[in-house]
């Protein structure tokens, strides 16, 4: 009988553990990609930026996303005075470096320009611009936005699923934060499983330092554009400017 009740109580306990810290993903976080074969996802729960339990939280089904580190950001979004201070930081900076290329993103709410960091992140930004120069992102869309934190596209598929057909290893540079403006690349568990989507940090994200590649930066008032992006909304072209 003391068996019983035993092991009554732990089961209760684990119970109630995973209720408060929810259940690990099994597939992974921020380029997820359901099983695909680049296997690229992105860590956070889709639902209305909510955070799923841990820093490295995603969606059960692996569809791509970025990390919606719990207990680090409110789900309502940032301090909006801290965001203004961080966009004002991303549009007086400039570029980096006057060698780096620059993208342009025509999009449905608008145009854009992001400084790609080949120099600093050669492995990502030499991969971007290959996928750029090809054509690659023209057409695609926004598939995930979640206000005050990131806006996340390059998916073939439109789902978060998708992937072009290579993928390249974890880079990661501790000069190059995810300040307002950044973009990073999405990928899955595997660390070396980034492809083709990409985000936009449109918040606080600075847990993703370390974790997450990033390899460009939003110029000038661009991010007024990003700003505006819904999901659905769509990337004409998207080009080197010479």
């Amino acid at each position: 009988m003391k068996l019983v009740l035993a092991l009554c109580l732990l089961l209760a306990g684990a119970l109630l553990m995973a209720g408060c810290f929810g259940e690990k993903p099994a597939s992974a976080p921020l380029n997820a990609t359901n099983g695909s074969a680049n296997g690229t996802m992105a860590y956070s729960n889709q639902s209305g930026g909510q955070m799923n339990g841990s820093a490295q939280a995603g969606q059960a089904n692996g569809s791509a996303q970025t990390p919606n580190a719990a207990g680090q950001m409110n789900p309502s979004g940032p301090d909006a005075n801290a965001v203004g201070a961080a966009m004002n930081d991303s549009t007086r900076d400039g570029m980096m470096n006057p060698k780096n290329p620059v993208v342009v993103f025509e999009t449905t709410k608008g145009n854009f320009s992001a400084e790609i960091y080949v120099n600093e992140a050669p492995i990502t930004g030499a991969n971007f611009m290959k996928l750029v120069n090809s054509g690659f992102y023209n057409g695609l869309t926004f598939h995930r936005v979640e206000p005050g934190f990131v806006v996340q596209g390059g998916d073939p598929k439109g789902d978060g699923t998708g992937g072009s057909n290579q993928t390249i290893p974890l880079e990661i540079k501790p000069n190059l934060k995810h300040k307002l403006g950044a973009l990073g690349m999405a990928r899955s568990q595997n660390p070396d499983s980034a492809s083709s989507q990409f985000y936009v940090v449109t918040g606080e994200a600075s847990f993703l330092d370390g974790n997450y590649a990033v390899f460009g930066q939003v110029l000038g008032s661009g991010m007024n554009v990003v700003q505006q992006i819904k999901v659905g909304d769509r990337m004409t072209k998207v080009y080197e400017k010479k």
